[in-house]
């Protein structure tokens, strides 16, 4: 078989449960962000420097001070972020600075009347795509309290005498995350369109081009190795050809939701195409990768598949012993695999050594 890379193509530690702020995919999300946006974000931060410089003759020049503390944070935080296991609290804790750095001058340079309130709606501009909605709406909350504390704190009487000057810099705020919590949701069902099989909603092969690329640039990175798990439903074709396509589509889907239930969370599974699936697994050893894989089989082996009694064969190979990943070499070896447990009169799960020459010409 081809690489579905290829074919594409021509077309540390563990991993800590989800957060209340960001599930696995979020998280992962969220570090490829951090390089993407780092000159823009570093950019902003010159702005709003260069305002505060301008206006220090009036404002004070200590003003630029709390910018500085916060760029100061973000710059560890970045750091920080790629070694730790919850890299979405190190975030939130950053973030959190810039609400408390924008409370602080409001509250010493005129209270509700402090042109940098209008700062907070920057603030959560920040938030969607980075946090779920849980997390935006708690950041939006955070900001509008704040908000609303200067104004009656430093200054209530003139709240009470002009509600705008908190209403508007709120409705700011609100319509701020409002448009950037649409954005994100529709580009988040625009990619899923676009790298997710219609039929088993599994990833697909240009999701599985875009996550080889990324397993790459980590491997070489941590040296640590990368487990491939490639299965083949046994005698597919007999089931569609007896039963008809309908009761073989409802198989997929079955043998699908049985390996969502057996994979966990960063276990990423991919439909290659007809009955052929796939699953990368960052980190694994051959024998980790053997142990995921006689998992899957036994699921799908376990009881009748939408009526049908279906098995599975398994071909599983790991880049380990100091390897470079190579998807394409990889695939190749897990694809042999595979070529063995069939030729051993498949349902069996099948790694390690390659076979002798003879057999491998005979495969190829």
């Amino acid at each position: 078989m081809n690489s579905p890379v290829a074919v594409a193509d021509g077309a540390g530690q563990g991993t800590a449960p989800a957060t209340w702020l960001t599930d696995e995919q979020g998280r992962e999300l969220l570090l490829d962000m951090i390089p993407r946006v780092r000159t823009l974000r570093n950019v902003t931060f010159v702005l709003q420097l260069a305002v505060l410089l301008g206006c220090a003759p009036w404002l004070g020049w200590w003003t630029p001070a709390p910018l500085v503390v916060v760029g100061v944070l973000f710059g560890v935080c970045e750091r920080r972020m790629a070694h730790v296991r919850r890299p979405e609290v190190l975030y939130a804790g950053a973030w959190l600075s810039t609400l408390v750095a924008i409370t602080v001058g409001a509250a010493i340079t005129g209270g509700p009347t402090a042109p940098c309130t209008i700062w907070y709606a920057l603030a959560v501009s920040s938030l969607p795509g980075r946090f779920t909605t849980r997390g935006i709406v708690a950041g939006v909350a955070a900001a509008l309290a704040l908000l609303l504390g200067v104004g009656l704190v430093d200054d209530a009487g003139a709240v009470a005498s002009r509600p705008s000057l908190v209403l508007f810099p709120g409705m700011l705020v609100v319509g701020v995350a409002l448009f950037g919590w649409a954005h994100m949701h529709t580009e988040v069902a625009q990619r899923a369109e676009a790298v997710m099989d219609p039929l088993t909603q599994m990833l697909n092969r240009k999701a599985l081009v875009t996550r080889a690329a990324e397993l790459a640039q980590q491997a070489r990175l941590t040296g640590r190795p990368v487990g491939v798990v490639l299965g083949d439903l046994d005698h597919f074709k007999a089931v569609n050809d007896g039963a008809g396509h309908q009761v073989g589509d409802a198989v997929l889907r079955d043998v699908a939701f049985r390996w969502r239930l057996s994979l966990r969370a960063y276990e990423m599974a991919y439909r290659l195409g007809g009955e052929e699936f796939l699953v990368l697994l960052p980190g694994a050893t051959l024998l980790e990768a053997e142990e995921v894989a006689e998992r899957l089989r036994q699921s799908v082996g376990a009881a009748p598949v939408a009526g049908q009694a279906v098995t599975m064969s398994f071909g599983v190979a790991s880049s380990e012993d100091g390897d470079p990943f190579d998807f394409d070499t990889l695939y190749a070896r897990a694809d042999l695999a595979l070529y063995r447990a069939k030729r051993g009169g498949r349902d069996r799960v099948c790694g390690g050594p390659g076979e002798p020459a003879p057999i491998l010409a005979e495969a190829a």
